[in-house]
């Protein structure tokens, strides 16, 4: 399938949108056109020719070219000096751009790849954004991209808005089958009304296609989202971020190898094979992490095996692992104390589900079929919230 991005589609408008505005945008490493060029090197020559002003350069968490490699490791902003452009920082002292950061923009342009699920923050910086440019009046222009895990199935919960954090500020399904520009329209319509959103829309692009499956371009929006695959499983394995489980980190393949030192590999591969779930295979491993949980500590676990992506539940599956860990590992599994993501009062588990009762269905051993019952009713109940901001078959 070929698949234009916005910035695609804004390339070959020749930025017309821009043309004579003063600029600010919103990007990191993975903001590239089909052919690997970075969307500054896009817009700098225009800028250079006098054709529009890029007045400030902002980067989300990670940093402007993924330099960070965890969660809470903030970047400073810096006048970058081959550019000779102000360059700031939203994840760190700021995570809001301040009215002094955007004096002089005439548009916002935002150029973010998210990976379909609630937790990934660059959707909030696209909701700050959206929030602090309504009062001043400044237009935000969402370059859209696709959801790397598609956008025809949504999974998990939806977020209680007491549990609003930056892993979600606003209520979304953990895996939202939604793109940025969709979730900037929903965000648009519900919470910032007197905002004025624009869009540049893909083109060609299916709701029902993995990034992989498309001839658009992947770069890692992240240090630890380096594959479609890894994106695949992130909306059920970034909730082991909340545990003492390692979900992978200091691995080659973060998120699909999970566990622990006290755990037992064959015995946990052999419990979560015989759950029968739909798409996926366990098979027992040792691994040891280079950084971050039980880091150069041998630990024992599963990697999880994608069989069939259009019938894998990552959230379910996820949380049946956490089961298995629990009901294993003797008393050794537990969930990690705050802070998390700037969140000091609330459990990470909490945050990350967006409720209380998730945690409850793991420590518990509630079963599966009765969470992917409740999953079902929570996001049958948002979506005609979602199908109102649809912009793609």
């Amino acid at each position: 399938m070929r698949a234009a991005t916005g910035l695609d589609v804004l390339v070959r408008q020749e930025l017309q949108p821009l043309l004579g505005r003063s600029i600010g945008l919103v990007c990191n490493q993975a903001s590239v056109t089909h052919d690997y060029r970075h969307v500054l090197e896009v817009v700098l020559p225009y800028h250079r020719a006098g054709k529009l002003r890029l007045q400030a350069v902002f980067g989300p968490q990670h940093g402007l070219f993924g330099h960070t490699q965890d969660n809470m490791i903030e970047w400073e902003s810096d006048d970058v000096g081959r550019w000779e452009i102000p360059v700031h920082s939203l994840y760190g002292e700021h995570r809001e751009p301040t009215p002094e950061m955007l004096d002089g923009i005439e548009v916002l342009v935002i150029d973010l790849q998210d990976v379909g699920a609630r937790y990934y923050t660059f959707i909030w910086t696209t909701a700050l954004c959206i929030k602090a440019c309504e009062p001043l009046g400044i237009p935000v222009l969402i370059l859209d991209r696709p959801n790397p895990i598609g956008g025809a199935v949504v999974e998990g919960t939806v977020l209680d808005p007491d549990f609003a954090s930056f892993v979600g500020l606003y209520p979304l399904p953990t895996r939202h089958g939604m793109t940025l520009a969709e979730i900037g329209g929903y965000l648009n319509a519900r919470f910032f009304p007197k905002a004025q959103v624009d869009k540049v829309l893909m083109e060609g692009w299916q709701r029902s296609a993995f990034l992989d499956e498309t001839n658009a371009p992947w770069g890692m929006p992240s240090p630890n989202m380096p594959t479609v695959d890894t994106a695949v499983v992130y909306p059920g394995g970034c909730l082991l971020e909340a545990t003492n489980l390692s979900e992978g980190r200091g691995t080659t393949r973060p998120f699909e190898i999970v566990g622990a030192p006290y755990m037992d590999g064959q015995s946990c591969a052999q419990s979560l094979n015989g759950l029968d779930l739909p798409g996926v295979h366990f098979r027992p491993l040792q691994f040891e992490p280079t950084f971050n949980k039980h880091a150069r500590t041998l630990c024992e676990g599963v990697f999880v095996h994608v069989l069939d992506r259009s019938s894998f539940e990552p959230v379910l599956t996820y949380v049946a692992i956490m089961q298995e860990a629990h009901r294993l590992g003797k008393g050794s599994f537990a969930w990690n104390p705050p802070p998390y993501e700037y969140e000091y009062a609330k459990l990470p588990i909490d945050i990350l589900a967006g409720n209380e009762w998730l945690r409850a269905a793991v420590d518990n051993l509630t079963p599966l079929e009765e969470i992917r019952g409740r999953f079902h009713a929570e996001c049958k109940e948002f979506e005609p919230e979602r199908r109102l901001h649809m912009e793609y078959i």
